[in-house]
């Protein structure tokens, strides 16, 4: 955003200049006033918790232009004010106005209810083979999180991946209108978000917001196997392109796995076949890599750039990483989870060759309302079913995992804490070197916490 003007700013704002400063916008936007650099904007949003109103003063000192929704103490004669009625909207609308400037720019908009960030960083890397390309970094895939990542594109940009999350109804619509994608991809439609949306089918209905968004000329990519597969076809005017499936335009054969990763096969139709090394395990994860190839295929790479890409491809922390250390197998998937992602990484890490024996360590899954109960259970007879030597649960929510895990299977030691780090204690006398260990749950689990007990070195690594 290094050349906006003042007055872009106050026309994409739809703001009144209560002020007008000497300093020129020659840096980015952000909404933290400790982030504020000399030349960028400072937008003060509010929530339940700040004002950020109350430290747009403060920012002036520094920043070329501040937003705000109110006027609070003394502002520096060198910074513009700009007053807008709500600075969530004007955020918004300055992300639209900046998304026309980036124009033209391949744009992939990407949701899903598990699998979003693999997706994209594998898409990052496809891309960058071919294109100028920026992706959503970190979790900033909400209605303030996606006009942050649209803002922080440089004119130049060929190609962006912006990831968009949701959980209620009607979330989707402004972040499509602000991304303007032209390739749509749907990872899964899950059980995520079931406390909020209800059923499976009011998901489908949402997710299905990006198809409908997609222009006739675009490509709507999604799973062949996936249960709303039809659904998501029916619902876009542009042109369906499921991967996956045995007669799929895009497919993997000969697939193996191991600790490390995968290898098989990359057909594309009309383009011939090519060997993807996949650095990270899980056929959940080969789905997802045929997702980025996908959408290479259509933004015009070679088979051997799609290739390239796939197998330099480096996910983001927390997203099933496997590291060997001290002799132990360690499987960070500990970023979040939901039903479908848990179940994929217990068959991940059990189909894993090489360790002799494998623990899984469990917290709780958020956002399944009223079937929140059925579905810990549903993992708990997963997991029972693995071959797992012990499973050990995090958290009075995880009670039925447990329960069912034993009822399943008495051979499978199985036991429940309380804390994160009790459940560090309890593995400490279970595990042994050539073992591999899981550690999976939702974000406000804290799983980490178990991990990091154990192998310090993954807190930071060198």
């Amino acid at each position: 955003m290094q050349t906006l003007a003042i007055s872009d700013l106050i026309t994409a704002t739809a703001g009144q200049a209560v002020a007008t400063g000497s300093r020129a916008i020659t840096a980015g936007l952000t909404t933290d006033s400790r982030a504020v650099v000399p030349g960028s904007i400072f937008l003060a949003l509010s929530g339940e918790r700040f004002d950020g109103n109350t430290f747009a003063a403060a920012a002036s000192a520094t920043a070329a232009a501040v937003v705000v929704s109110r006027l609070t103490g003394d502002y520096h004669p060198d910074c513009t004010v700009v007053l807008v009625p709500d600075t969530l909207v004007a955020l918004q609308e300055l992300a639209l106005w900046w998304r026309d400037q980036l124009a033209p720019l391949h744009v992939v908009g990407l949701t899903g209810s598990s699998g979003k960030t693999s997706t994209k960083d594998m898409c990052l890397s496809v891309l960058s083979q071919r294109f100028n390309t920026i992706a959503t970094k970190g979790n900033l895939n909400n209605h303030i999180g996606t006009p942050l990542s649209i803002l922080s594109a440089e004119i130049g940009t060929e190609a962006a991946i912006w990831e968009m999350g949701m959980n209620h109804a009607g979330e989707l619509a402004p972040l499509c209108r602000m991304t303007q994608p032209h390739i749509g991809i749907i990872t899964t439609i899950g059980s995520a978000h079931l406390e909020y949306l209800g059923t499976r089918e009011a998901i489908a209905e949402e997710k299905c917001t990006v198809a409908r968004a997609l222009p006739a000329d675009g490509f709507m990519i999604y799973p062949a196997t996936d249960d709303f597969a039809a659904t998501i076809a029916a619902s876009t005017q542009a042109t369906p392109l499921p991967v996956g499936g045995c007669d799929s335009p895009v497919r993997a054969l000969n697939v193996r796995s191991t600790a490390s990763g995968s290898s098989y096969d990359l057909h594309i139709e009309g383009m011939g076949e090519v060997r993807v090394n996949l650095p990270v395990p899980g056929a959940h994860m080969v789905s997802n890599s045929l997702l980025a190839a996908a959408a290479g295929w259509k933004l015009g790479c070679t088979l051997q750039q799609i290739s390239d890409g796939l197998s330099a491809a480096s996910l983001t922390k927390g997203r099933l990483g496997c590291k060997e250390v001290d002799g132990y197998t360690v499987v960070d998937d500990t970023y979040n989870a939901n039903p479908e992602s848990m179940k994929a990484a217990l068959h991940t890490v059990a189909s894993l060759r090489g360790p002799r024996r494998r623990f899984a360590v469990l917290g709780k899954m958020g956002e399944l309302g009223e079937g929140g109960i059925a579905a810990h259970a549903e993992i708990g007879m997963c997991a029972a079913g693995l071959g797992y030597a012990a499973v050990v649960v995090v958290g009075a929510e995880c009670a039925e995992t447990l329960a069912l895990c034993e009822a399943a299977a008495e051979t499978v030691p199985a036991m429940l804490v309380s804390t994160p780090e009790e459940a560090a204690a309890a593995l400490r006398n279970l595990i042994e070197p050539g073992d591999a260990i899981l550690f999976k749950g939702s974000r406000s689990a804290g799983m980490e916490h178990t991990m990091y007990e154990l192998f310090p070195s993954l807190k930071n690594p060198q």
